[in-house]
């Protein structure tokens, strides 16, 4: 799995007509994990709170092992420190998932920066950006964000 998907970052940006259906699926899990990824690192300290959640929501939107969801983990780790943006990661999602799927995305990177009760503003920044480019609109945005507030019991 880990090879797999190594070699998945290094196809991520070829054409998705070149790529298998399984590699396919495999990119839009790693675009998936670096975007909740960024806003774990949002903050300056790693919070493990945050770091389950984005298990969880891994967990939910794909079918796949514990060890499979560390090893996508990692590999997101990897990859959003030498990423220079996330247009690369948002143009898979806009390709590939469903306006309803890519509003799922960012209620899963705000229940990431409320998993530790606090909201940092760089994590606010972040998502913000994710969901211009996933072309959410704002009161989408604004629902997504409420119904990961409720979730993390912050209302």
């Amino acid at each position: 799995m880990l090879r797999t998907l190594k070699d998945l970052l290094n196809s991520l940006t070829e054409a998705s007509s070149n790529t298998s259906p399984q590699d396919q699926e495999h990119q839009l899990q790693l675009a998936t994990a670096v975007l909740l990824v960024e806003v774990l690192r949002a903050e300056p300290t790693l919070d493990a709170a945050e770091r389950a959640t984005v298990v969880t929501a891994l967990r939910n939107k794909f079918s796949l092992h514990d060890n499979e969801i560390a090893a996508l983990i990692e590999l997101a780790q990897d990859t959003a420190h030498t990423a220079y943006d996330y247009q690369r990661f948002t143009s898979q999602l806009n390709e590939r998932f469903t306006q309803e799927q890519k509003i799922r995305v960012v209620e899963a990177m705000w229940q990431v920066a409320y998993a530790d009760a606090h909201l940092d503003a760089n994590e606010n920044h972040v998502i913000s950006k994710v969901a211009g480019l996933l072309h959410v609109t704002h009161g989408e945005y604004i629902a997504a964000k409420l119904r990961a507030k409720e979730t993390a019991g912050l209302s």
